[in-house]
């Protein structure tokens, strides 16, 4: 059984990514700098922007023959073993994270090992992890 869970997107985290990363452009144009510094400098933001907009609606976590594979864009983590998980729970962490989403939850693992992720449906997600693992202490409350 193979189950895909795309990562829940901050609309509002991207836009303020977008806004970051066009502010310079603003500036070139309103400065009348266009010239091939400021072309190099546009397009050096879009493919930048675009990056990170991909990692963005690129970014999943997929159970898979007993294993949590995590990712985000181009990059893929090393699989987890669910049986080497131990605990989910809420976070209000901001460290940088395969989650395109505030909304986050830890998944820890191993001896001392965790991740931050954002499942767009956090209580399926851990859910089904559990019913592979029932030693999982699952800390998410469903409303």
């Amino acid at each position: 059984m193979t189950k895909k869970y795309p990562s829940k997107i901050s609309y509002a985290l991207l836009g303020f990514i977008f806004l970051i990363f066009f502010w310079p452009i603003v500036f070139v144009v309103v400065n009348n700098e266009i010239n091939a510094k400021g072309i190099a400098t546009i397009l050096f933001l879009t493919i930048l922007l675009a990056f990170i907009v991909h990692m963005f609606l690129k970014t999943d976590y997929t159970i898979s023959n007993k294993e949590l594979k995590i990712r985000c864009g181009f990059f893929s983590y090393k699989p987890i073993k669910i049986v080497d998980i131990k605990k989910i729970s809420k976070t209000k962490s901001l460290l940088s994270s395969p989650a395109a989403s505030f909304d986050r939850i830890k998944i820890e693992y191993g001896k001392f090992d965790s991740i931050i992720i954002s499942p767009k449906n956090k209580f399926d997600f851990a859910k089904n992890l559990v019913e592979i693992n029932p030693k999982i202490k699952n800390h998410l409350f469903q409303k």
